[in-house]
């Protein structure tokens, strides 16, 4: 053989392999987005299954709160109806499904906020158990939240680098959504005696 032909063989070979390990990168990062995707949506539907035990446990005490109530179990809801494909994650959808997450989170608020007029709930170890799980899944909702953005940048830079761009290109790999502050969320809340 000539030394050519080698070379034009070493050559291919190499971007052969160079293709198939920087494809197959680009698939686990793929995938590392979509399972922390997953883990958000779990934190969300934790929250949601512990919001009829809080609701329930606080009717006993505020039944005449009855607005207050309706809005947080409509409220949760509005957000356990609607899911977004992790594959599918455009802005658009991510700030809706964030927008309908933020009404659940605004309702909670009031939910808790009304519970500091009833000192006999506030005893209450169900609702005190309650709240701290309530608590604790804000807190992982939270991590799960960078940790999804994380992912995504990762994977946004990855297919924005050259060379890796070009097969990101190839195979149709596209930019991945964060998750945003929420509009107004960098102005303190109004508080009302």
């Amino acid at each position: 053989m000539k030394k050519s032909t080698i070379i034009i063989i070493v050559v291919i070979a190499l971007l052969a392999i160079w293709g198939v390990t920087g494809y197959n990168g680009l698939v686990t990062m793929d995938e590392n987005v979509s399972g922390q995707w997953s883990n958000v949506e779990t934190q969300y539907q934790r929250r949601a299954d512990l919001i009829p035990n809080l609701v329930n446990t606080v009717k006993g005490y505020a039944s005449h709160e009855k607005e207050t109530l309706e809005s947080v179990v409509e409220a949760r809801s509005k957000a356990t109806q609607m899911t977004v494909d992790a594959n599918d994650l455009t802005p658009e959808k991510l700030a809706e499904y964030q927008k309908a997450q933020g009404a659940v989170t605004s309702a909670l608020g009031k939910l808790l906020a009304i519970t500091e007029n009833y000192p006999d709930l506030k005893a209450n170890q169900n609702f005190l158990e309650l709240q701290a799980q309530l608590e604790g899944t804000e807190n992982r909702i939270n991590v799960a939240r960078t940790n999804f953005n994380n992912a995504a940048k990762n994977f946004n830079t990855a297919i924005r680098r050259f060379p890796k761009n070009i097969l990101a290109g190839l195979f149709g790999f596209e930019k991945r959504a964060y998750f945003e502050a929420a509009e107004g969320s960098d102005q303190a809340p109004k508080v009302e005696f």
